[in-house]
């Protein structure tokens, strides 16, 4: 009776932190500014959180049919989603999308861009001034 309701708990815990993760991970995915952040975004949807609401699902479904196919499911995105996501990356770096670390910037309040500007000041690299 108890054990019932221990698993119950379990199981919607791991549903509720992958809908959770999911839902930052969409977040993020339109809020980043640029192509490397929001595929790391679009990562976390895919590993992190469709496997914890599986995981949930199966505790659900207890020792049944269901939870063998859902297991399998599981290995699927396992697998699959790292590599797809590697090779994603990889396509966009032969491509010639690279990382420009120089380039600071965030996205305000109003969902623009706003750039911040590193660079020195004409007085501050020169000796003697």
């Amino acid at each position: 009776m108890i054990i019932d309701y221990f698993f119950e708990i379990l199981s919607w815990i791991s549903i509720i932190l992958g809908s959770f993760l999911i839902l930052l991970g969409a977040i993020g995915f339109f809020r980043f500014p640029e192509f490397w952040s929001r595929l790391h975004a679009a990562s976390v949807i895919d590993s992190g959180g469709m496997i914890l609401i599986i995981v949930g699902m199966s505790i659900q479904a207890g020792l049944t049919l269901v939870t063998i196919k859902l297991i399998f499911i599981a290995i699927f995105l396992v697998i699959t989603g790292p590599t797809a996501t590697h090779a994603i990356a990889n396509a966009a770096m032969i491509s010639g999308l690279g990382f420009d670390l120089t380039r600071k910037s965030k996205i305000g309040l109003t969902g623009k861009i706003e750039e911040r500007n590193n660079k020195k000041t004409s007085s501050e690299g020169k000796v003697g001034t």
